[in-house]
Formats: C-alpha cells, structure tokens, sequence
C-alpha cells in the first residue's frame, strides 16, 4: 500500500488543477490502473447553500402567510412531500446517471420499484447505488448532478 502512495505525483495533481482553472470545470478526474485522482472546485459546496435555505424558507414562509390560498396548495405537498423524501444515507457527490453523458437513472414523473437504483453517491472515492426504499413515482428530484450532499439530507421524493 506504501508504494501506491509513493506513487502520487504531485505534479499530475497540479496539472489537472491547472486544466481546472484554464477551462473553468468544476471537477477533472483521472483514473489509471488502481490510482484515481479527482480534483474539484468548491464551486458546487457553495451553490449547496442557497438550495438548502430554499428548503427551509418555502416550509417556514407558507404557515404565517397573508394569502393561505396561493400558498397552501404549495405549502400542503412541500410538508407531505418531505416526509417521502429518501434522505442521503451518507456525505458525499451525488451524480444523477451512471457515467457522465449517459442517461439518467431517474426523472421526474417516472416510476420506480423498491430496490432500483434512484442515483449514485461517492463517498471516499467508492460509487454507492442508493436504492428506492419503495416503489412509487419521482415527483421531485431535489438534488443536482455532482452537487454534495449531507447525511440525512432529502435527495429524491417518491410518492
């Protein structure tokens, strides 16, 4: 195991931080033989944190609102539709399809059986399937593609 990580070059780790910054990616990987390095940004760890206040501002702005009627049939399913959230069973990326460019695993309006794949996320350079805890329809997919998540943190609602 010593010789793997004597075998990090830094260097290597430069350039793709470099290919970073000249082509504005937010994230580069590289994989040869067992060695996979991936360089990324912290981009996508600040864009985490308007979506999350999206989160709790819809819950706590409809209950005192001044016109419950526009906002009660948004409030109504956004409280029942957390509650059928699939919450992220770890830290990590979530990455939406199986490689990059290829189909998602899951959309909106799609229906999908306990124990399917719903999306991957990679915690500590391993890919984890996460799948459906039930069968149902996708009605809203609240992360993005190469986005992190935390634990706990609702990914999917499925109804």
């Amino acid at each position: 195991m010593a010789d793997k990580k004597s075998g990090i070059d830094q260097a290597l780790i430069r350039d793709l931080a470099n290919i970073l910054n000249d082509t504005d990616l937010n994230e580069i990987e590289v994989e040869q033989d067992d060695l996979r390095i991936r360089v990324s940004r912290n981009a996508p760890q600040m864009m985490a944190m308007p979506q999350m206040q999206t989160y709790a501002a819809p819950q706590a702005a409809p209950a005192p609102a001044a016109a419950p009627a526009a906002s009660a049939p948004a409030a109504a399913p956004a409280a029942k539709d957390l509650s059928k959230a699939v919450p992220a069973p770890m830290v990590g990326t979530v990455y939406m399809a199986p490689a990059p460019g290829a189909r998602p695993f899951i959309e909106v309006g799609a229906s999908v059986k306990e124990g399917q794949t719903l999306l991957i996320i990679e915690a500590m350079k391993t890919m984890n399937q996460i799948p459906s805890p039930r069968a149902g329809k996708v009605v809203e997919i609240l992360v993005e593609d190469g986005r992190p998540v935390e634990y706990g943190e609702p990914l999917v609602i499925i109804e």
